[in-house]
């Protein structure tokens, strides 16, 4: 019973030994991956089992072949113990990045949901109160000269557009959100998908002495489904309009590189601080003083720029926006036809 005893603490000591180099190794190696967390535990684990049955052996007086023996039998089992260690380890490191990356999403998700909701509501509870109040108004006869009665029925019209525009632009991001927006792809000419937004924005543009300026050629083709095209160059057309100040210049412009075209809306806003350019395309996201609307309140709910990063990554092809000489340049990408 002694020798027992006797063999116990001498394994003992010499594990307790390689634990504590172990220690030391794994708090020097706490940055690293989980992988090689794993296989340094494994790794200790066999170095205090092999120790163990070095100082054993020596005290039993083995001989060096059933030492050798002792010591092949360990290396094989620590052999395996490592490989299954290594494999599983990565498998556990890839489940941990990705169960980390799922929730980072999810608290984005979370967040944008919240910041949403609370811009809805504001921009809906603004015109929702001069509605009733020109309502009341008009239903208790307070104003009942023609003049007035006439301006009442326009603000009541241009109120029920903009609400409008929010419902149709929450109902889009709720298509692209939900991976139910089903793209008709045709090779679409961006010429004409220009020319028809730009249109369409002369009149806000002309209101606020801003000056549209368009390529004289180089359109290319693009493969695109034409509705939601013309709502991707329509939203960046309005945002540059509304952050433009007056006697701006609003430009567009086009080409081909390989087998992509490209989009460019370059405006005259004056920047977009460096912070705010990769939150940008965020659901909500209105920026700083420096971006908010010099139109009186025509904005969107911030939700026209996240509808263009929706509908043009649903086409395969990506946007970006830089700071350029007094403004900023947006850049959509698509396949060419």
């Amino acid at each position: 019973m002694r020798d027992l005893a006797l063999i116990f603490g001498a394994a003992l000591a010499a594990a307790l030994g390689v634990g504590l180099v172990g220690a030391l190794t794994l708090r020097l190696l706490r940055d690293r991956s989980i992988t090689v967390h794993v296989c340094v535990l494994l790794t200790i684990t066999v170095a205090a089992v092999v120790a163990g049955v070095v100082v054993v052996a020596q005290a039993m007086f083995l001989s060096p072949h059933d030492l050798q023996v002792v010591l092949l039998t360990v290396a094989a089992a620590a052999v395996v113990s490592l490989g299954v260690g290594w494999y599983f380890g990565r498998r556990l490191a890839v489940a941990a990045v990705w169960a980390d990356q799922a929730r980072e999403r999810e608290r984005r998700v979370e967040k944008g949901r919240r910041d949403l909701v609370a811009w809805v509501s504001h921009d809906l509870r603004t015109p929702l109160a001069g509605l009733r109040a020109m309502a009341e108004a008009l239903e208790d006869r307070v104003v009942d000269d023609p003049a007035t009665v006439a301006e009442y029925h326009r603000r009541i019209r241009a109120q029920t557009d903009r609400m409008t525009r929010l419902v149709d632009d929450l109902f889009e991001l709720s298509r692209i959100n939900a991976g139910a927006l089903r793209l008709t792809l045709s090779a679409v000419p961006l010429g004409e998908v220009v020319s028809d937004a730009l249109a369409g924005t002369a009149p806000l543009a002309e209101a606020r002495r801003i000056k549209l300026v368009a390529a004289e050629s180089g359109w290319p083709t693009v493969l695109a489904s034409e509705p939601e095209l013309a709502r991707v160059v329509g939203n960046l057309l309005l945002n540059a309009v509304h952050y433009t100040p007056s006697d701006g210049t609003v430009r567009v412009d086009a080409g081909s590189e390989r087998d992509a075209a490209w989009l460019a809306v370059a405006d005259t806003c004056g920047g977009i601080p460096e912070g705010d350019l990769p939150r940008l395309f965020d659901v909500a996201f209105r920026g700083e003083p420096a971006r908010t609307p010099r139109s009186g309140g025509e904005g969107s709910g911030g939700l026209g720029l996240a509808i263009v990063r929706g509908l043009v990554e649903a086409h395969g092809g990506r946007v970006d926006v830089q700071n350029v000489v007094g403004g900023c340049r947006f850049v959509v990408r698509l396949p060419a036809a």
